[in-house]
Formats: structure tokens, C-alpha cells, sequence
């Protein structure tokens, strides 16, 4: 057991920040409204961002995160992940291999591997050493706003196939997560349901509630 996990879980609510959505001077009190609402996972996302700015803020994170055994995950970026001693690294299509991420980044790291609408995606990524994968985009999405729809039915077929977590996104929010519970999915990702509300904990904690077990 690597020692992550005997720190976090890779479940609940998964909340990705977005730089057009909150100001960088804002950042680290918007995410710690939404650990505060039940947020599990952090995924610290800028794609504007200079290098400079985004290892402040991510750094910043970091320690924020640490403090509430909340771990943080990296988008797209190891070498901003390893600078920063991130609790992990997301990967999307275009980015490294999740096996070169790990040789960068060590054993004690969480790598997640975005498989959009493909199970087979997933069974390639889960071979190369993810410990989660993330399928969406399940409603419309203003992130993502050209994202390919995928199928509950998707989730459903990943949560008997996998062996490791499964998170959904894309265009997920209070209103429409519970579609999406019964196929046994593990992470909700949520960006603009979280960070574009005027009460960012509130918003969380309404979607940490759905998750919660009975």
C-alpha cells in the first residue's frame, strides 16, 4: 500500500478550480470554502496562467490542502506536480503517459487519466499504473463546452470492469448528480456548480450530501 492511501480516499466530491472562474487572489479562500462544504479532492487547474503564477498558486494550495488532509491533484502539469509536492497528477489525452508520470513522480503519488467516453482508455490506463480514471462529459458542460457526451451506461459498465476509482464529469451540479449515482460511481468532479455559486461551501456541501452513504 503506497502511503497515500493510507491518507485519502479517492472519493466524493472532487472539486476542480478554474482560473476564468475565480480571481488568483481569491483562489485559496474559494477552495477552502469548498474543503469546507465536504470537498474530498482538490484539482488545481490553470491554463493561463504563467509558470511563475501557477506554481504560486499551486504551492499555496498545497499547504492549504495539507492542512486539511485534502489531497491535492495537478492538472496536466508533473513537473509543476513534483515542484509543488503534489499529492498527485491529472492526465488528459495529449499529456504523458501515466508510467513516465509515475517515473517522475514516485510510487507514493495518485495519477488519474481522464478516458473521455472509452472504456478502453481506461483498461490501457489502469494497465499503466492510474490509480483512478475520470469519464465524462455526462451533461453539457461550459469548461469543456465541445466535450463528446458519454453514456451512465459507460459508468456502469467501468464499475464492473475496473478495479480502481472511477470519477464522472462534465457539466455535474446538485440538480442532475443523481442520474449518475446508482451506476456505483466513486467521484463527482465538479467545477462551475462549485466555483460560480455565491456560496461556494454551501454549493459543496449540497453535493457531499448525494454522496453520502445511507
Amino acid at each position: 500500500m503506497s502511503n497515500w492511501q493510507s491518507r485519502y480516499r479517492l472519493s466524493g466530491v472532487y472539486a476542480i478550480t478554474d482560473a476564468n472562474l475565480i480571481p488568483s487572489s481569491h483562489l485559496a479562500s474559494a477552495v477552502e470554502d469548498a474543503i469546507l462544504g465536504g470537498a474530498q479532492i482538490i484539482q488545481y487547474r490553470n491554463k493561463t496562467g504563467s509558470t511563475a503564477e501557477r506554481f504560486r498558486e499551486a504551492e499555496a494550495l498545497q499547504y492549504l490542502c495539507q492542512r486539511y488532509a485534502v489531497p491535492l491533484i495537478i492538472n496536466d502539469d508533473v513537473e509543476l506536480a513534483r515542484s509543488c509536492r503534489a499529492d498527485g497528477v491529472h492526465l488528459g489525452d495529449e499529456d504523458t503517459d501515466p508510467r513516465r508520470a509515475r517515473d517522475k513522480l514516485g510510487d507514493d503519488v495518485i495519477i488519474g487519466v481522464s478516458c473521455y467516453h472509452s472504456l478502453d482508455k481506461a483498461l490501457i490506463a489502469q494497465r499503466s499504473g492510474a490509480n483512478y480514471v475520470a469519464f465524462g462529459s455526462f451533461f453539457p458542460s461550459r469548461t469543456k463546452p465541445n466535450a463528446v457526451a458519454a453514456s451512465i451506461d459507460l459508468l456502469q459498465m467501468a464499475k464492473q470492469t475496473l478495479a480502481i476509482p472511477i470519477c464522472a464529469i462534465g457539466g455535474i451540479s446538485a440538480d442532475n448528480a443523481t442520474t449518475l449515482l446508482p451506476s456505483g460511481v466513486d467521484m463527482l468532479a465538479v467545477v462551475s456548480a462549485i466555483f460560480d455559486q455565491p456560496d461556494i461551501q454551501e454549493a459543496t456541501r449540497q453535493l457531499a450530501l448525494l454522496l453520502q452513504k445511507p
